[in-house]
């Protein structure tokens, strides 16, 4: 193991741990230097199990024991190890989920491969609340979408939060970001896919109609928090679809929504 105790928060060999509550930096930097933050012991042992390959690890003392078998899986990636008061000044927050590790960010995976194969698609149109981009990856993992891709405004779905949200599920979902909104959606419908809104429209038609149907190939677009799709994202899908919901009640989170929709929607036989 290659261990180093801190003395200082100003210790420059720890910079990828600086300021994590700045979101707004945040979102700027980890992508520009390739990297991410995976928080908790559990969230970091399944980014390695997905293999992500870590930069470092960062835990205080108590926690050294239940991650003895991960630092001696990694021998020459350091171990920054210091007083619970000391990590907190460094990092902005208590450290209270056993310890962090900074990743290096995987290469992206190309559209054609991420699609090859695929029945359902989730597509994410500028949600930027990282709570519910992680909340959307773990139904996403748990209800059978294959894939999930993101708008260029998009929350980062490698944000400390998004990932911990998540459970570590983003690292079992492969993921794209888009790079023309909404252009790139007429990429899935010539791959053959037909691409629904879960949207509140006139013309909307009930998410078990067209789950009774049962496309071959689906994607689902999520529209963002508060303001919905885009009259842009509208116009280039094929349909829009709904939550049949109790009168007086016109929407569910899009997190929740997500989830209903996603088993509503999975493919049968």
């Amino acid at each position: 193991m290659t261990i180093h105790h801190l003395e200082s928060a100003a210790d420059p060999r720890v910079s990828d741990y600086t300021q994590l509550t700045d979101v707004h930096l945040r979102k700027l930097r980890e992508p520009a230097e390739g990297m991410y933050i995976a928080e908790s012991s559990r969230v970091l042992r399944r980014a390695l199990a997905a293999g992500h390959q870590p930069r470092s690890f960062f835990l205080a003392e108590k926690w050294l024991a239940d991650l003895q078998d991960v630092l001696d899986a990694y021998p020459d990636v350091p171990a920054f190890i210091g007083t619970a008061s000391l990590l907190e000044e460094i990092t902005g927050f208590h450290l209270h989920r056993g310890a962090m590790a900074a990743m290096q960010r995987p290469a992206p995976v190309p559209l054609n491969e991420l699609l090859a194969g695929a029945r359902r698609v989730a597509v994410l149109e500028d949600i930027v609340d990282h709570t519910n981009v992680g909340a959307i990856f773990r139904s996403a993992a748990a209800l059978d979408v294959d894939a999930v891709l993101i708008s260029p405004r998009c929350g980062d779905p490698l944000y400390r939060r998004s990932v911990r949200v998540s459970m570590g599920t983003v690292f079992q979902v492969p993921w794209a970001r888009l790079e023309s909104w909404p252009q790139d959606l007429a990429l899935l419908q010539r791959q053959g896919f037909t691409v629904a809104a879960l949207e509140l429209t006139g013309d909307a038609v009930d998410v078990d109609e067209l789950a009774a149907g049962n496309p071959d190939r689906l994607a689902l677009v999520l529209g963002t928090e508060g303001a919905g799709m885009s009259a842009a994202t509208l116009a280039a899908v094929d349909l829009a679809v709904k939550i049949p919901m109790r009168p007086g009640v016109d929407s569910l989170n899009v997190a929740a929504a997500s989830a209903v929709a996603f088993w509503e929607l999975r493919p049968r036989g």
